[in-house]
């Protein structure tokens, strides 16, 4: 047995090579449909004149690792992510998947179950188009109300090509009562609950919610660092650690990004927070310095690495 890697665009590493990992962050997204004129295009240059800043100011806080969640139909663009990665010297983890409806590409609405899985597996094994960077992992998404038929079939592909690569599942998901829908189509497809990312956990009003979907075995999410006070993000992570969830709880920031539909890419939302206010503010509330290790560096890398 190798020892599990986190498969990024600077290549596999392993949990010695890392240190804090960001779970939940974007270096480029376009939230407009893929059927939108100028969708997803962008030029490399601009892109990592923009976006490399805030990559060297991660790096100069001991950040190490960051996880690219723009899937398939919100503009992942993995060549951009490599094009930042070498410009920095920093490894980015980009996934395979697709985001829900309407962000689905016409492909991805007419392609069989099958043929959804041999896609996701050649980027999980292979590599992204001609970039060279493996898929470290499977971004998917649920529609706030319940799981369309289309967003199930995307699912049940995850669910093989995770099996079968042992890669996690993300998934943009608003309501708990969903991410169980989720879990159950997984597990009926012989997939595994903990090998699974309640992403956006937080927006989940129902923290008896935030339990159950923990008590299945799931990863949960708090991402909104930096975009909700601390206040609120640090009495909401008090209260899962208080609850015994700290080895299943993921922090990041769910910020970034270069946006192709706004001149110059925008203004970009820094990923500086969790290191230069949210940690101190956790370990001044009694957080020990081994839950700080467990959840900005263990948990990342048990979630994403294989």
């Amino acid at each position: 047995m190798h020892p599990k890697q986190l498969f990024t665009t600077l290549g596999p590493l392993t949990r010695d090579q890392l240190g804090k990992i960001l779970p939940h962050e974007h270096v480029f997204v376009d939230l407009r449909t893929p059927d939108q004129p100028g969708y997803a295009q962008a030029d490399t240059a601009a892109v990592v004149a923009l976006m490399a800043p805030q990559i060297e100011a991660i790096k100069a806080q001991g950040i190490t690792a960051l996880v690219e969640c723009s899937t398939g139909g919100v503009g992942r663009r993995a060549d951009l992510d490599l094009a930042v990665s070498l410009a920095t010297d920093f490894p980015i983890v980009v996934p395979t998947g697709n985001y829900r409806e309407p962000w689905i590409p016409d492909w991805v609405a007419t392609a069989s179950e099958a043929a959804l899985e041999r896609w996701m597996l050649k980027e999980l094994n292979e590599g992204i188009e001609d970039t060279g960077v493996q898929a470290a992992w499977i971004k998917i998404s649920a529609g706030d109300d319940g799981i369309t038929p289309l967003e199930a079939r995307i699912l049940r592909a995850a669910a093989h090509a995770a099996k079968a690569t042992g890669a996690v599942i993300g998934s943009h998901t608003i309501k708990g009562r969903v991410v169980m829908d989720q879990l159950d189509i997984i597990e009926a497809e012989g997939g595994r609950a903990d090998r699974f990312i309640s992403i956006h956990t937080q927006a989940e009003p129902d923290f008896d919610m935030h339990r159950a979907v923990a008590a299945r075995g799931a990863w949960i999410e708090y991402d909104h660092v930096g975009r909700a006070s601390d206040d609120e993000v640090v009495a909401l992570i008090l209260r899962a650690l208080e609850a015994g969830l700290g080895r299943q709880l993921l922090l990041s920031h769910d910020r970034g990004w270069f946006d192709p539909a706004k001149p110059g890419g925008g203004e970009p939302q820094p990923y500086t927070h969790l290191v230069a206010h949210l940690l101190p503010r956790l370990r001044a509330a009694g957080v020990d310095d081994d839950m700080i290790v467990q959840l900005t560096e263990t948990n990342p890398f048990e979630a994403y690495a294989r």
